[in-house]
């Protein structure tokens, strides 16, 4: 299982990822939620060259071009709700993806210990197509094992990649131990050292749902 680590080499997504952990730009909404599908777009574009593509011939006005296009099925998912900026940012650039959508929150029976709850999904078959699963924070890797398990009731994907904007790397290790070692990819903007008591990657962002969308009750 190979993980790709944005941090690991200097670009915009490092000055991106600063501003959403930016406890004063973070005040900015808007900019939060642009700054995830920013990413989300960088993320695209980069899995993009690791997809087959086929020459398909162009008519142009004044001739034919010979043109690489995209020759794989992809299918983006997400985790509401803090996914669904990050899932634009994929959307933009695969224009022609299939989506689906995955419903999966904590339910605290104490403070500090939470089970994951999957509500409700809505997706295409996924047998032999390409399956992106968006969610910006990877705490603990539950949710993103649940969600995969609950899409696995529509087929079975060729490829897996598994995108989030800050991992912790007890979620990575969680992922590697879960997810089907031979086709999985993970892409990262940052790898954090720990979470706490709450679950909660440190020093990691907050709440990428509460920032995107306000403090929910």
């Amino acid at each position: 299982m190979e993980v790709i680590n944005f941090a690991d080499q200097p670009s915009l997504v490092c000055q991106y990822m600063g501003e959403l952990r930016d406890v004063n730009v973070q005040k900015d909404m808007l900019r939060f939620r642009r700054n995830l599908e920013r990413i989300g777009e960088i993320m695209a574009y980069e899995m993009s060259k690791r997809m087959r593509y086929g020459i398909v011939d162009v008519s142009t006005p004044l001739g034919v071009a010979p043109s690489e296009m995209l020759d794989e099925e992809v299918v983006l998912a997400t985790i509401f709700r803090a996914g669904i900026p990050f899932h634009k940012g994929f959307l933009d650039y695969f224009d022609h993806a299939q989506n689906a959508f995955v419903s999966a929150y904590r339910k605290y029976r104490e403070k500090e210990n939470f089970d994951v709850f999957i509500e409700y999904i809505a997706s295409p078959r996924i047998d032999g197509k390409t399956l992106v699963i968006a969610d910006p924070m990877l705490a603990t890797g539950a949710s993103m094992e649940l969600s995969y398990k609950a899409l696995l009731t529509k087929g079975e994907p060729a490829h897996i990649h598994v995108a989030s904007i800050i991992a912790s790397k007890t979620a990575i290790d969680y992922v590697r131990s879960t997810f089907p070692e031979d086709k999985t990819t993970v892409w990262v903007g940052a790898i954090d050292d720990s979470i706490n008591e709450h679950s909660y990657i440190v020093p990691g962002l907050g709440d990428a749902g509460d920032l995107a969308y306000g403090i929910k009750e």
